[in-house]
């Protein structure tokens, strides 16, 4: 099934995430830049998932900024949170200490 509402938005053309704007089932379906992104977990309110495959140590971009570095392959359709998504600024400040 091709779910074509308003269920996530993208921020910024360079984005390689969407929010979720409610609730995803896993499986849900959805055209985006002319791409089908079949979700691949159950997704919550708020949360993010990729609207393209991102390789581990790539930034992982929202409001066209990047949020995180990817600690492993992310798969269009994942949801990103932090057991795929570490801190770039942490990764830092670790880095300077």
């Amino acid at each position: 099934m091709l779910n074509r509402k308003n269920n996530y938005i993208i921020m910024n053309l360079t984005d390689n995430c969407a929010t979720t704007l409610n609730d995803i089932q896993k499986h849900t379906k959805f055209e985006i830049d002319g791409n089908i992104v079949e979700i691949n977990q159950n997704i919550a309110l708020g949360h993010k998932f990729a609207i393209k495959d991102i390789n581990k140590g790539e930034l992982v971009k929202k409001y066209g900024q990047s949020i995180g570095i990817a600690t492993k392959d992310i798969k269009r359709g994942d949801w990103i949170h932090s057991h795929n998504l570490t801190s770039q600024y942490l990764k830092e400040v670790l880095k300077n200490e």
